[in-house]
């Protein structure tokens, strides 16, 4: 009996269609004849477009920074100043925070928008932070008007803020945009620029016109600014560095023989010479100024001037000089740069640390200590420094410091720059 309901149930299934033996074929069901096909899907691609080089180069420091008088150059100088034309604000456009007391607010290690979300809060005023988290810090107990307890909390985080009355909303960020005015001395406004730099702040906008510089900082940049307005309050000295760079092509396969310049000048002439990371540095007398040494190296190699120019150091101030703006944009010196920190003390004694850097980062530096009338002469830097393909090129940079002397005045002044 039950080999009788097995036989059946056999049956029954394959009559549904869910045995198939060997040999079997269902003639019901269609062959799928419909061709199997892959794709690969693809993003668009679409042509880089840039600034076009010529846009990019156009500077209005060129001018000023990028020719060097290597005949009238005085060793020192001094310009006269207006300190009442500094003046340093923040640019950015606010309204007024609304006109109530705070009484008793307090709060213990709380980052600064939670604090200030908590007072705004009670305002109904949106608080929106930019670039949070901040600061944390601590209060008790403040009080007075809420426009001053919200700068007690902003100036004790280090932020800035604005307010838009219209939508009832507090911005809080570390940056703020800034307008400083200087003196109307071009001496003073490229000193100003190349400490920015130096800061390694390069986006501002910089009006020769009106002599303002416009730019965004935080506090410590801001900091910084204040205390170099302080410091031009004590008639402080800036040191100007003319600098020329050389591009040599050697005619003798093993470079310059710079032991030569020992013979060729008079003893003395060349005073010190210190190594850095890359190349040395050697403390010259004016005996061995361009037009000598320029003579010297066309005996032993073609001669290419690269470029020159100046920039503007305040005494203990660092700096920075993208020399590569006064050279031709196809060289491959174009992304030279000079950071200098002057020294410069009694009996006219000046120490100069110069760092070069290049597209990839720091090339060399050195530490020098000379007296104003001496240069310096920067030799043995490989051109394959610059470009793998430099192979037999050679480059030497001449740096002539100068004194220049400020001097504040109410009279009229001046914006030559010597």
């Amino acid at each position: 009996m039950v080999k009788k309901y097995s036989l059946l149930a056999f049956i029954l299934v394959c009559f549904l269609g869910a045995c198939e033996g060997p040999g079997s074929y269902d003639n019901s069901k269609p062959k799928d004849t419909t061709p199997i096909y892959t794709a690969k899907v693809e993003k668009n691609t679409y042509p880089v477009i840039r600034t076009p080089k010529g846009a990019n180069q156009l500077d209005l420091e060129s001018p000023m920074r990028c020719f060097v008088n290597w005949e009238t150059q005085q060793m020192i100088s001094s310009i006269p100043y207006n300190l009442k034309a500094f003046n340093f604000a923040n640019f950015e456009v606010k309204d007024m925070l609304p006109r109530f007391e705070v009484n008793g607010f307090s709060f213990e290690t709380m980052p600064a928008e939670k604090a200030l979300l908590k007072l705004t809060k009670e305002a109904g005023i949106k608080l929106v932070a930019k670039d949070a988290p901040y600061a944390s810090i601590s209060a008790e107990n403040l009080h007075g008007d809420f426009t001053e307890v919200v700068d007690v909390i902003a100036n004790a985080a280090e932020i800035y803020y604005t307010y838009n009355a219209t939508n009832k909303t507090l911005r809080i960020s570390r940056i703020s945009n800034f307008n400083l005015s200087v003196p109307k001395s071009r001496p003073i406004m490229l000193g100003v620029l190349d400490v920015l730099r130096g800061a390694g702040i390069t986006d501002f906008t910089a009006n020769f016109d009106d002599y303002t510089i416009n730019f965004n900082a935080d506090y410590e940049l801001k900091n910084k600014i204040l205390n170099l307005i302080s410091y031009f309050e004590e008639n402080p000295v800036l040191l100007a560095y003319d600098v020329l760079i050389y591009h040599l092509y050697p005619y003798n396969k093993d470079g310059i023989e710079w032991q030569q310049i020992i013979k060729t000048f008079d003893l003395g002439s060349v005073k010190s010479t210190k190594s850095g990371v890359l190349g040395r540095i050697l403390t010259t007398s004016n005996d061995i100024n361009i037009n000598s040494l320029t003579s010297f190296l066309s005996r032993q190699a073609k001669v290419e001037i690269a470029g020159e120019g100046k920039f503007i150091v305040p005494n203990q101030w660092f700096s920075r000089f993208d020399i590569g703006k006064c050279i031709s944009a196809d060289s491959v010196l174009s992304e030279l740069s000079i950071l200098a920190k002057a020294n410069f003390s009694s009996g006219n004694r000046l120490l100069s640390q110069i760092t070069l850097e290049g597209a990839e980062g720091e090339i060399s530096q050195y530490s020098i200590r000379s007296r104003i009338g001496e240069n310096f002469l920067i030799i043995g830097l490989p051109g394959t420094v610059f470009d793998l393909k430099q192979t037999q090129s050679e480059i030497a940079i001449m740096i002539v410091p100068r004194v220049i002397k400020t001097i504040k005045t109410s009279g009229a002044l001046t914006n030559s720059l010597q």
